[in-house]
């Protein structure tokens, strides 16, 4: 090969990782609900057709759990994990495995070990909410802002109401900013947080799902304002005490009682632990609690708000929350008031998954088969095997003591190869940042849907483990189940056309839709890359050309405004490639340590946004002036050449620097 088109080659798959970095990392972190997972061999996986139906008893779940969690934690290089069963309104079982702290080699303990369960926290939140909507003091179809000190923004005249919270459908874009700390920055206060920022409203209220932390938080600042009390304060009284839960709190930090069962986080079991996590949207993903704490919790839930004697909500209440579904797409899972369909063997299941840094989590209740599972991990794990653990618990748990049927069906080739074809595309994630500068992500996170030209289709998030998109075969017109398996998507088509598709597993809070043409990574991305390539090679040639004339003893050829303007170019091409450079150094170290979600980055945030309006703007105009000076001189057909490729990349560099917020002038994200 070549050395030029090798140097291309190689820059472009540089820029590729170093870009497809700063997106892959923020998978995980608080309030980040659970995505298929790429599979990482953390279990023998197991088909409903391979297992025989298991009565559900103590002695067969704990010797079952005895040969599934032991291999899953070392195979995925997790510390430790708890995991909770309940059924009929009591403990099955309740089990810890692996270490809570693998220096002090301390293990697990299901009834006092504390665990992170991220978002899981949400259902509380929703449960309080629903507490005031049963007292007649919040109603859920009322503009936010009766409930509030500051103002949350009408679209189009349309409010924000806490039906639309609960249900993931307010419209906001997401919020990152702040969403997490250490504890030597202490927790942030409520309401401040949610002043400082709020997200841009991107969809009208009630249409599309879009999962937001900064919701829910917004939710549980209404639970402190119409109470009367702070929230913790409150989550105590009312949820907490009630139901025994001693070992749990959002308080940040722990209290002092608490402190010594909290379990270590870790990235994985082979290195070292990480401080104590603190989450700034509190109310969507600060809660600390124990296997045992949770499983009360469950058990109140699936006995429609009571646990014993005591009842945390009225029996249409609770009801109200289990089965109020917003449908947008066919057949694939929907959101409820708080939990979110995980539908499975024909069963309904209500659930809902965190994540933390570092701690990963699971819950469902099998709520007409009066079960629940619990799972929390402490440790992300070899190449995220955590989320390949709570996705293999749940299925193999449910093929072992709740088998069901699968979705069968089937349309002819001749269609189903037309639907292909159709849906085949890229598209965005309604869950997404859209008014700042960390839209860039959008420019590489596209979801791509793949024509396998055989009637079936892939989606580029959805990989077998050596990354190959599995396949999914059309059962119903526009359904599809994937292949040797139970999952299912579904799209909407408006005009022959579609207009949004998503997936059980996360169809209840985000869909995705196509990409607008000015922005859709299909082409932008390459040229995007392109366009830095040839202003690195430039960038370099100037350093060597100068080297080379020395050694020769060659003058430089160029003269009067030829020289001119090619010293300008190439002052272009260094400044807007360090420039780039800034930023992808930038993004990837924030959503790679998301404690750099803070003020604390804003000074080099500012500096690139400065750097960036003088650079992209004036590089697109020297690559401007430099294409039109070289094409009216004598100079060769290859320089010419160059000349117009160098401005056509300055113009790409500028548009992409334009379209996704990096020339701004706003520290909010």
């Amino acid at each position: 090969m070549r050395p030029v088109p090798l140097f291309l080659a190689t820059t472009a798959a540089t820029l590729w990782v170093a870009l497809a970095h700063a997106q892959s990392e923020p998978a995980q972190g608080e309030g980040v609900p659970p995505v298929p997972p790429t599979p990482t061999e953390v279990a023998p996986e197991t088909s409903a057709a391979d297992v025989a139906v298991a009565e559900l008893t103590k002695a067969d779940v704990d010797a079952w759990l005895d040969g599934f969690m032991p291999y899953a934690l070392h195979q995925g290089d997790i510390a430790g994990a708890v995991v909770v069963v309940v059924k009929d309104g009591a403990v099955l079982t309740q089990r810890g495995f692996g270490y809570a702290d693998v220096k002090a080699r301390k293990p697990v303990d299901p009834e006092h070990t504390l665990f992170r369960p991220g978002s899981v926290s949400k259902l509380f939140t929703w449960t309080a909410v629903m507490q005031l909507v049963e007292q007649g003091k919040v109603d859920l179809d009322t503009d936010v802002n009766e409930y509030l000190d500051f103002e949350i923004p009408h679209y189009d005249g349309k409010p924000v109401t806490l039906r639309n919270i609960l249900t993931h459908t307010p419209g906001f874009e997401e919020q990152v900013k702040g969403l997490m700390g250490t504890p030597d920055g202490g927790a942030p206060n409520l309401g401040e947080h949610l002043k400082r920022w709020v997200p841009g409203i991107i969809f009208e209220p009630g249409t599309t799902p879009a999962y937001s932390n900064y919701a829910t938080a917004l939710a549980g600042y209404i639970v402190e304002r119409v109470s009367g009390m702070p929230f913790d304060d409150y989550l105590d009284q009312h949820i907490f005490q009630p139901l025994g839960m001693e070992n749990s709190t959002f308080r940040q930090p722990l209290p002092e009682r608490l402190q010594p069962l909290m379990s270590k986080g870790y990235p994985a079991a082979s290195l070292p632990e990480k401080p104590f996590e603190i989450v700034g949207p509190a109310p969507a993903g600060s809660l600390s609690a124990s296997g045992a704490d949770m499983a009360r919790f469950m058990i109140a839930h699936l006995q429609k708000g009571r646990y014993g004697d005591v009842q945390i909500l009225k029996p249409e209440t609770a009801e109200l929350m289990h089965t109020s579904a917003t449908t947008f797409l066919p057949r694939v899972d929907r959101m409820l008031l708080g939990f979110y369909e995980t539908n499975y063997n024909g069963r309904r299941v209500i659930s809902h998954g965190g994540d933390t840094q570092w701690f990963h989590s699971y819950l469902h209740l099998f709520i007409d088969d009066n079960v629940g599972l619990f799972l929390s991990v402490n440790s992300s794990g070899k190449e995220g095997a955590s989320g390949r653990l709570r996705d293999e618990l749940f299925h193999q748990f449910a093929d072992r003591y709740l088998p069901g049927p699968t979705l069968e069906g089937k349309v002819d080739e001749k269609t189903a190869a037309e639907h292909a074809r159709m849906i085949a595309g890229s598209y965005i994630n309604s869950r997404r940042m859209e008014t700042s500068f960390l839209s860039l992500l959008n420019l590489i996170g596209n979801v791509k849907v793949i024509d396998n030209g055989d009637g079936t289709i892939g989606v580029s998030m959805v990989t077998s483990p050596s990354g190959v998109p599995l396949k999914w075969r059309e059962v119903e017109p526009f359904v599809w189940r994937q292949v040797d398996g139970e999952t299912l998507l579904s799209a909407v088509v408006e005009d022959g056309r579609v207009k949004r598709f998503s997936f059980s597993g996360v169809s209840p809070f985000m869909v995705f839709e196509p990409m607008s043409a000015a922005k859709s990574s299909t082409w932008l991305l390459p040229a995007f890359i392109a366009a830095l390539a040839a202003l690195t090679l430039t960038m370099l040639a100037w350093p060597i050309s100068a080297l080379t004339r020395r050694h020769y003893g060659v003058q430089y050829a160029l003269t009067g405004e030829d020289a001119k303007v090619h010293r300008w170019i190439r002052l272009a091409a260094t400044a807007t490639v360090v420039v780039w450079l800034g930023w992808i150094i930038l993004i990837s170290s924030m959503m790679s340590n998301f404690v750099l979600l803070s003020e604390r980055t804003d000074i080099w945030l500012r500096i690139l946004q400065v750097l960036g309006l003088v650079v992209f703007f004036g590089g697109a105009g020297v690559g401007v002036w430099n294409a039109w000076s070289v094409l009216r001189s004598r100079r060769s057909w290859y320089a010419k050449l160059w000349a117009v490729l160098l401005a056509l990349g300055l113009l790409v560099s500028l548009w992409v620097a334009l379209a996704f917020h990096i020339i701004s002038f706003s520290a909010k994200y």
